[in-house]
């Protein structure tokens, strides 16, 4: 019995070392295993999925160049074969021609080389329209020994773009053009090496960046057009192809990455470029068999989803919670009331602070309330107070003056006039100072002539009594505005200038308004 006691502990001592030493490093080696394969598999098939697509865009680059060369030798063929006919007309040399025309979906023409249309196949409107733009394409001259490309160009009937290759014939002095169209040309090419239902997107640019032909996938956010058929300049591998190199990128678009295959098509100038997920190329059964070693550590998936559960219920309601506090604490009350989610508790928390700044507005409210009708009161005492100085008192003053000014004539006495003149003088100081007195309280230019001219007049009136140089300007669109809003500002400015006399002991002050553009409600 002593000897099972004390083999009890050491057993379960045992199960912990074994599960420390053992158990959990086995586990932790496993999952870096899983991990480990899993990304070295990843990385692999992320190459060879590139090189693909890297040997797949230049073999197709490599077939729609050969296809222009198979274009360039049917018109080179043509213009031989006019050379040859003798007396056969321009409409029996294209009739007995359909094998080298039937790759020009445009038709082809015989124009001599001043630009007129001789004959051609069929498409009239895009013929005659190409007589007319002459000067903007480039055709063959007795220059050219071999045949000449155009620049793509939009057909005004069809909307389509198309290409002109042409040849010159120096013994008939004639130019023999085909038309085709890159878009034509690539849907045929290209079906071959990708499959019309495929998940490539595939791109034909010419030189401009404008899109030739489009096809496959999803167009996504860094295929964003600058304008109408035009490929963005910053789009990936685009750059490079014009340049003449050919390669592959890896781009993140979402939450996938895409392999971008660019080459060159030299002939023309013009760049291929196609783009797909990778990831959407690898066996779904071979990803699979990665995943295996997974289902064995079900703890640690668990682990998992607590953690997201506590990160998504708890973490980050509190923290849209803390962000919604510093707002109100800011006096912002309608960002509380939104729900931030998350358990029970954090909700009622939310709750509680929503009941708060309910009564702290409310509070406000009362507050801002009280101070208007305070402030209303102090308006209007001190509009009595005007009232009765310039009623009452400035009239006594001024019939006391008139006195004193009576008594002078009546006064023969040098020295009782002298003090009869310095009376006079203080009477009129004293009018002068209680009428200033009085527009403070009651600025009449206000109600009378609007805000800026009260303005005006404060600014001049502070430098007239004060040694101090008052600048006054005023711009935008002048208007008036409201009554207690005139007030309000006046009596802001008025008190930011008796502070500048009393405080700040300054030599020169500016006072600005400026009126921005009216609001229509």
């Amino acid at each position: 019995m002593k000897k099972l006691r004390s083999a009890v502990p050491f057993l379960r001592g045992l199960t912990v070392q074994l599960f420390v030493v053992t158990v959990l490093p086995l586990t932790l080696l496993l999952l870096l295993i899983a991990f480990g394969s899993y990304s070295l598999h990843q990385r692999d098939m992320r190459t060879l999925v590139g090189e693909r697509d890297a040997r797949a865009v230049q073999s197709a680059a490599t077939a729609l160049e050969a296809e222009l060369h198979h274009r360039m030798a049917s018109i080179s063929s043509l213009a031989a074969f006019a050379d040859a006919s003798g007396d056969l007309t321009f409409e029996k040399i294209l009739a007995d021609s359909n094998d080298l025309i039937s790759d020009f979906d445009g038709g082809v023409a015989f124009l001599n080389s001043d630009g007129y249309l001789l004959a051609n196949t069929d498409q009239n409107e895009l013929w005659d329209w190409v007589v007319q733009n002459i000067q903007d394409l480039r055709l063959a001259s007795s220059s050219d020994s071999e045949p000449v490309l155009s620049d793509p160009f939009l057909d005004p009937g069809s909307t389509h773009n198309f290409v002109i290759i042409s040849a010159y014939s120096p013994s008939l002095d004639i130019i023999v053009a085909g038309a085709f169209s890159p878009e034509a040309l690539a849907t045929q090419t290209l079906s071959v090496s990708y499959p019309v239902d495929g998940q490539v997107t595939i791109y034909l640019v010419d030189s401009s960046r404008q899109v030739l032909y489009a096809s496959g996938g999803t167009f996504t956010q860094s295929l964003a057009a600058e304008g109408a058929g035009v490929i963005s300049a910053d789009h990936p591998g685009l750059t490079e192809a014009l340049r003449g190199e050919s390669g592959t990128r890896f781009v993140q678009v979402g939450d996938s990455e895409h392999v971008v295959a660019y080459s060159p098509i030299v002939l023309t100038g013009w760049a291929l470029i196609t783009e797909e997920a990778w990831q959407a190329v690898v066996n779904p059964s071979l990803q699979a068999t990665q995943m295996i070693p997974l289902v064995i550590v079900p703890a640690f998936i668990l682990a998992l989803v607590a953690l997201w559960f506590g990160v998504r219920q708890i973490v980050q309601p509190l923290q849209r919670l803390e962000s919604k506090a510093a707002a109100l604490a800011w006096g912002d009350f309608e960002t509380i009331r939104e729900s931030v989610g998350g358990i029970s508790e954090v909700q009622h928390l939310q709750m509680e602070l929503t009941e708060m700044a309910r009564k702290v507005q409310a509070a406000q409210e009362g507050l801002r309330d009280y101070i208007g009708a305070i402030t209303s009161a102090q308006e209007e005492e001190r509009m009595r107070l005007a009232r009765e100085l310039h009623d009452d008192t400035i009239q006594a003053v001024i019939a006391l003056k008139q006195r004193v000014q009576l008594t002078r004539k009546s006064v023969r006495d040098q020295n009782a006039r002298k003090s009869l003149d310095e009376l006079e003088t203080l009477a009129e100081q004293t009018i002068g100072n209680l009428r200033r007195l009085t527009r403070a309280l009651r600025p009449i230019y206000l109600e009378d002539l609007g805000l800026v001219t009260a303005l005006e007049m404060l600014a001049r009136e502070t430098g007239q009594t004060n040694p101090l140089h008052v600048d006054f300007r005023q711009s935008g669109q002048v208007r008036r505005l409201p009554r207690e809003v005139e007030l309000a500002l006046y009596r802001i400015a008025q008190e930011a200038l008796n502070n500048v006399v009393r405080h700040a002991k300054a030599k020169h002050a500016m006072l600005s308004i400026a009126f921005g553009k009216e609001i229509k409600l």
